[in-house]
């Protein structure tokens, strides 16, 4: 589609490249919003997505398990309703054949509520958004999302929103944290992807990937994977301010056998360059929000031992996770089929030590910000990389699958609930 950017397009990227204040995290939300009748612990929450069930780990140091919550406690009646609805029995056969490898998809993302007594979570083979009682582990609210499946999401800046993909209607609700009311909500392009609130809080970025569950890899079916595109909406209207296409941002740097479906990103601590990655790369790129060109090109190494065919990557990946160190100096890439993950000096885009990690699926940084922790999805484990070193300092084992890992708050007396 064409690109549309006006003056007033260009004043929301001059206002983004403005922006002096560090990209938001659950860690940033939680503190803006703190409880004054209990302290909070911060603590790394990791969904693992086949389990049903998100692991919560120390934070720092030796990453240590605190204690596990079931983010399906009301599995056998999801399942009940799926089975009674032959149009959702198909979608939900089609999400665990497909995306989930044969696997039901249980928990894509979660946040914590900034008083850290609660967990949002999306579940994507159940297409809701669950708000789920630490202490207790019961359901406060649920929202089922449009159409059949729920995927990344994205916390405000306050805690007090949350943004999530429905992947196959191609929409971004976002909800009321407390409550789980929908405060608004806006098209994408196809299968709306990544979710990330400018660090203001006044801009929210959807980057949709398009089809990634079909065969038609090779470069010349390109056009059938959809419209991809970023989509910037202001995130107290929902109106549409911005729509980027990769396309031709790529082209014109002779890119143009390279996808553009944008996948996990990363902000520059001002916001004035965005690193992202986009299928089939082994690599990512660096795009000047200002004047609205891809700048410089990483290609990372290939893993002699990954197969050339791209239909067996899977959901069209080649590497999937990028994280930034909080200072700007370096990223961490998650080189998921090529088995490794790696920090890059972010001034030469030089790599460190390649990390060998089993299909590692996310990378985000510890609370100290000293390490990038990467979810080793194939060996059901997190890792966790010194970014001053590159080297591996710890691994530690977490549930079936784990896919997204983020920094949340738990109160500091937290235990899990009986039986996790």
């Amino acid at each position: 589609m064409p690109v549309r950017r006006t003056g007033r397009l260009c004043s929301v990227a001059a206002a983004l490249a403005l922006t002096v204040t560090a990209p938001a995290t659950a860690a940033t939300a939680a503190e803006s919003a703190p409880n004054p009748s209990s302290a909070l612990r911060e603590v790394l929450f990791v969904g693992n997505n086949w389990d049903g069930t998100a692991d919560v780990i120390e934070s720092t140091g030796d990453f240590a398990r605190i204690g596990r919550i079931d983010v399906v406690p009301d599995r056998a009646e999801r399942m009940a309703e799926i089975k009674a609805d032959p149009i959702r029995w198909i979608y939900f056969m089609a999400i665990r054949d497909s995306v989930g490898e044969g696997h039901d998809q249980l928990v894509d993302d979660m946040y914590s509520t900034p008083d850290g007594r609660s967990v949002v979570v999306s579940r994507p083979s159940f297409a809701d958004v669950v708000s789920l009682d630490l202490a207790t582990g019961r359901i406060n609210w649920r929202f089922p999302v449009s159409g059949h499946r729920a995927d990344h999401m994205a916390v405000s800046p306050d805690g007090r929103r949350v943004a999530v993909s429905a992947s196959t209607s191609n929409t971004v609700h976002v909800l009321d944290v407390g409550t789980g009311r929908q405060v608004g909500s806006f098209a994408t392009g196809d299968k709306p992807h990544e979710n990330i609130f400018s660090s203001d809080g006044k801009y929210l970025w959807n980057m949709s990937i398009g089809e990634v569950n079909t065969a038609l890899d090779a470069t010349w079916l390109d056009w059938t994977k959809g419209d991809r595109r970023i989509t910037v909406v202001d995130a107290a209207t929902f109106e549409q301010v911005e729509v980027i296409d990769m396309r031709a941002r790529l082209d014109a740097v002779g890119l143009k056998d390279h996808s553009d479906a944008v996948r996990p990103a990363a902000f520059s601590p001002d916001e004035s360059k965005l690193y992202f990655q986009v299928s089939f790369f082994n690599g990512f790129f660096e795009y000047d929000v200002a004047t609205d060109r891809i700048t410089r090109t990483k290609t990372l190494p290939k893993n002699p031992a990954t197969s050339g065919d791209r239909t067996t990557w899977v959901n069209d990946s080649r590497h999937h996770g990028i994280t930034m160190k909080p200072d700007g100096s370096k990223l961490c890439v998650a080189g998921t089929m090529d088995d490794y993950a790696t920090v890059v000096d972010r001034a030469t885009l030089r790599e460190g030590p390649l990390v060998t990690a089993s299909k590692p699926y996310w990378a985000t940084v510890s609370g100290d910000g000293k390490s990038c922790v990467v979810s080793e999805s194939g060996a059901d484990r997190v890792t966790a990389i010194d970014f001053a070193t590159g080297e591996k300092t710890v691994s530690v084992p977490v549930g079936d699958h784990p896919q997204r890992v983020r920094l949340g708050h738990v109160q500091a007396d937290w235990s899990a609930p009986s039986g996790g």
